[in-house]
């Protein structure tokens, strides 16, 4: 075998966990159509163990830069693989039982999740512009149809409009922040444009702050983080619930370390001037998604303002621009994920003879009628406020202590009482379980893969403490790995 094909076989197998999603993806696609809607389920679960084999392959590949730089794969982007890869097959499992009862069986619906999934692992791994660009609209393409999937309802069909009228305007302007930065650089590589600005002395030309000004714009939007999150409740609200906590989970956790690595790579000698910005946005996030909750009546709507908060909190470890930032931050997502597949696995649960229910007083008296279900749900509401022992605890625990460390004690002050204020409403739904009249009682017939997903995202935000240490060095390595 000569160089080159030594070389071609090498970014090959770095790349292998990705090129498997797609192949499968290309597999039960054509299952799909020559058995038609029927082959819903086969397909569904043929994909959650694609994602299986994908995770495998993931944690037993090799760190290195393959296909001239486009693709990276090291410590940092395995750990962020394996959240996503958890998070969208936690997706398809929950959307079981939903499909079925709200006649949605369509062979697409997990083919869709699949190709979705993989724009993100293509986004993590990103070394490059184009790549970056790539992943992005393989994942949003995949996105825009889910979140209107749901062909005969109008809400749902609303939802996928704005997604991608909105969706459509943050590419172009993360494009045309691409555009410049290319421009004043003469590179799309992450590496060769930390060379070149780190050549400029701290002092990088006004094209590229522009640049990088449209790029965060852009990235802002794929991470719901305020202004630019617009789109976040409507679609919320509008989307089918399995594809809402689908939503919440996955595509966050893909577009927050992107978000990272797109900003520390490339521009980690010049934070100071972009560091501003990420403060900026930061803020506004974690005030909006803590006041704008307070008055809200739909569970969904409220989780959509709630992820908006948590979004600014998760970028306080950013705008540190430390490696205990960037650990802060992995650790803040894999908590994240847990607190949010288990709380939308219970909202899926709110089902009564009239069919779904989303209202936030639907939940009064669930403890005397539910009281599993009500125990599962105020562990997830005690954790997403954040109060100790709880894994909410320790997830903003890391994040404020990088940002003290950085000097940074506004940020980490305005977080704290942002945290307070948003704790109000995560309570009043504990309080409405508990100390509030019982209502019309839920369907118990809660399928066997949801109450496992509900016990098992329970036991690990309960006692997230006792088996903390391997989370944080996991998370530390990965840090380490972008920062060295």
């Amino acid at each position: 075998m000569n160089k080159a094909d030594a070389a071609m076989m090498h970014d090959y197998a770095l790349a292998g966990p990705e090129i498997f999603l797609g192949v499968a993806a290309m597999v039960l696609l054509l299952v799909g159509v020559y058995r038609g809607n029927r082959s819903t389920g086969l397909v569904a679960w043929l994909s959650v163990a694609s994602l299986a084999v994908a995770l495998v392959m993931v944690l037993n590949g090799d760190s290195g830069v393959s296909f001239k730089g486009m693709f990276v794969t090291n410590d940092f982007t395995t750990f962020a693989k394996c959240l996503t890869l958890i998070g969208s097959a936690l997706g398809i499992v929950m959307s079981l039982q939903y499909i079925r009862s709200e006649d949605m069986e369509r062979f697409e619906y997990p083919v869709l999740f699949l190709l979705a999934t993989l724009g993100m692992m293509v986004m993590i791994s990103a070394g490059d512009l184009i790549s970056l660009y790539m992943g992005i609209e393989l994942q949003s393409l995949a996105l825009y149809v889910v979140a209107a999937i749901k062909r005969d309802s109008l809400r749902a069909t609303e939802a996928g409009l704005k997604y991608f009228v909105l969706g459509a305007l943050s590419s172009g302007m993360l494009l045309y922040g691409c555009s410049m930065i290319y421009g004043f650089t003469g590179h799309t590589g992450f590496t060769q444009i930390a060379a070149v600005v780190s050549a400029q002395d701290g002092l990088p030309s006004l094209g590229v702050i522009v640049g990088i000004v449209f790029l965060t714009a852009g990235l802002a939007f794929k991470v719901s983080a305020v202004p630019f999150h617009m789109w976040t409740p409507d679609v919320y609200e509008g989307a089918p619930t399995p594809v809402t906590a689908f939503f919440a989970v996955a595509p966050k956790v893909a577009a927050l370390a992107l978000f990272v690595r797109a900003m520390v790579e490339p521009f980690g000698s010049i934070a100071d001037q972009w560091q501003q910005i990420i403060v900026f946005i930061s803020v506004l996030s974690m005030v909006l998604g803590a006041f704008a909750a307070i008055g809200q009546t739909n569970i969904k709507r409220l989780m959509a303002y709630s992820s908006i908060g948590h979004v600014g909190y998760a970028l306080v470890g950013l705008a540190a621009g430390t490696e205990e930032g960037v650990r802060g931050i992995l650790i803040y997502l894999a908590i994240y994920v847990a607190m949010n597949v288990g709380t939308f696995a219970c909202i899926l649960c709110m089902r009564a003879r009239s069919g779904m229910v989303e209202g936030i007083d639907d939940l009064s008296g669930l403890a005397k009628n539910s009281p599993l279900l009500a125990l599962a749900l105020a562990i997830f509401m005690f954790s997403m406020a954040g109060i100790p022992p709880l894994g909410g605890f320790f997830g903003k625990f890391y994040i404020f202590l990088a940002a003290v460390n950085a000097e940074l004690y506004v940020l980490a002050v305005i977080g704290v009482l942002a945290s307070v204020v948003g704790a109000f409403y995560y309570l009043r739904i504990v309080k409405l379980m508990y100390f509030d009249e019982a209502g019309e009682p839920f369907d118990k017939s809660i399928g066997l893969e949801m109450r496992a997903v509900i016990a098992v995202s329970s036991i690990f935000i309960a006692f997230f403490a006792v088996y903390a240490a391997p989370f944080v060095e996991s998370a530390q390595a990965a840090a380490q790995a972008i920062l060295p």
